[in-house]
Order: structure tokens, then C-alpha cells, then sequence
């Protein structure tokens, strides 16, 4: 599909975008999802590459997908040892250079071709557009077990009220940032599991930037990793993540990203 694009961005020496993908255990998941993702970029009129971030994986994840990117632009990173999926994703982000970055989940729960639902509140304004699984226009085909669902909403509560004002879902895997928003975010992240994502858009509400939650479409994985007792500890690390959103008022690193958003959207 061909989405506009403005002439300087297609002119840049950056690719336009950057998807980042963290992957654990991921060979055979790569062999299907990995053709879906380069099929769609090579029909899109703009310039991308993708950044796999393999994290320590026992398996061949590194080498399949170094088969299945042969010729595209990519980058391929290995942490050694395991990391966790936060730090993977931070590790990608900075590493990519794209002047928009996306990150996704190497199952394509949310389709990569959703991008286009993203990118219309990225044109619009937005510092980050990020999917979501609970706002309307999102499309439910495989839902979660009823358990792992009704541990989700009651996540979800906890999360507005303890960090983040006004968002339904900030667990998609599905997230879209321009460029400076990622630069001046990602180094800021710290939490390496599951609660990294509310820490994200914590610090960017916090900072004044603007975050737009899209609906999306999704499936339920059933082979996913995240167990019980990491979404357990999830929940206090909510309370981490409202300190370190305190910290960073204290020392006055937020002033930073709001001016950010205002140069980008000056």
C-alpha cells in the first residue's frame, strides 16, 4: 500500500522505518512471520529495515532469520546472555535508524500491515500511536483464556490508576514512535520485563508528549512466553515505574521530551 510520505523523508539517508523485532526461541515462528513482514515492506513506497534482536536464544533463531532478511536492509543483535524483552526492545530501538520506529511481536499477534492504522495519528500529530486490543476499531479473532484475559483488565485498572491517565491497553506488542520520541525515550527505560511498556508511555505522558492509543487487529498466541508469575510481578513493578516517573520529575529530565514534541511538531 502507498501512504504519503513527504518528499524529504523519502529523500533522507535514514530509512523511513525501522521494525524492531525482539525474539526468544523464535526459529520456527521466524520461518512464517518473517517473509509476511519483508512481502509487505518491499510493496510500501518508502525505505525501511528491520532489527531483529535475537535474546540469547538456545536455538537458530540468529541464523534463520539471517537467511530470510538476505538482501533486505537489516540488522541482526544477540544479546549474550538473555536479557529479558524490555531490554531487547530498548536495545533495537536505539540501535535502529529509521525516522519512525515500530516494534512488534515476532508471532505477529497484530499484523504488520496494522502499521497503517498507526500511521494516520504519527501524520496527525502524535508522538507515539500504539496498539490496542480494548478501544474501538480493534478486532479480537483469538482471545486470551478467560484467566489470563481477567488478570489483563485488572492489570489495565492498575495501570490508570497508578501511572498512566486514560489508556486501555498498554500490553500490545504493537507500537509505533517518530524518531525523536524514541531517542529521547528509550534511553530512559529501565525495566527489562513485562511492565516495560507502561513505563514507556508513563514517561511520555508524563513529559508532556502526545500518545494516541489505535485499535488493532489481534490473535491470541498460544505458544506465548509470558508466564503467570512474570505478569504477577508486573504488578509491582507498577509501583517501580511511578517512582522512577517521580525521579525523573525531580531531576528535571522530562523538560527535555516536551521540547522535543514541540520541535517535531513546530
Amino acid at each position: 500500500m502507498r501512504i504519503p510520505v513527504a518528499d524529504d523523508l523519502l529523500m533522507s539517508e535514514r530509512p523511513h522505518l525501522s521494525v524492531v523485532i525482539p525474539a526468544y526461541r523464535e526459529e520456527r515462528r521466524l520461518q512464517a512471520s518473517l517473509p509476511v513482514i519483508r512481502q509487505y515492506l518491499e510493496s510500501c513506497n518508502y525505505s525501511w529495515e528491520v532489527v531483529l534482536v535475537d535474546d540469547g536464544s538456545p536455538d537458530r533463531t540468529s541464523d534463520v532469520a539471517r537467511d530470510l532478511l538476505a538482501g533486505a536492509p537489516h540488522q541482526i543483535l544477540r544479546n549474550e546472555p538473555n536479557a529479558g524483552k524490555g531490554a531487547s526492545i530498548r536495545r533495537g530501538m536505539l540501535a535502529s535508524q529509521g525516522n519512525l520506529a515500530l516494534f512488534t511481536d515476532a508471532d505477529l499477534s497484530t499484523p504488520i500491515e496494522d502499521i497503517e492504522r498507526l500511521l494516520p495519528a504519527i501524520e496527525a500529530g502524535a508522538d507515539v500511536a500504539f496498539g490496542s486490543r480494548a478501544v474501538a476499531g480493534s478486532e479480537l479473532s483469538v482471545r486470551q483464556p478467560l484467566a489470563r484475559e481477567m488478570s489483563g483488565r485488572v492489570f489495565n485498572l492498575a495501570v490508570r490508576l497508578l501511572v498512566i491517565r486514560g489508556v486501555c491497553d498498554t500490553q500490545c506488542g504493537f507500537k509505533l514512535f517518530t524518531r525523536r520520541a524514541a531517542d529521547f525515550l528509550f534511553p530512559l527505560q529501565t525495566m527489562a520485563g513485562f511492565a516495560f511498556d507502561v513505563e514507556l508511555l508513563g514517561i511520555a505522558q508524563a513529559a508532556g508528549l502526545r500518545i494516541q492509543e489505535v485499535g488493532v487487529r489481534w490473535e491470541n498466541s498460544p505458544g506465548t512466553r509470558v508466564s503467570l508469575a512474570a505478569g504477577m510481578k508486573a504488578f509491582t513493578d507498577l509501583v517501580r515505574v511511578r517512582r522512577r516517573i517521580r525521579q525523573l520529575r525531580r531531576e528535571g529530565a522530562l523538560g527535555g521530551l516536551a521540547a522535543a514534541r514541540t520541535q517535531d511538531h513546530a
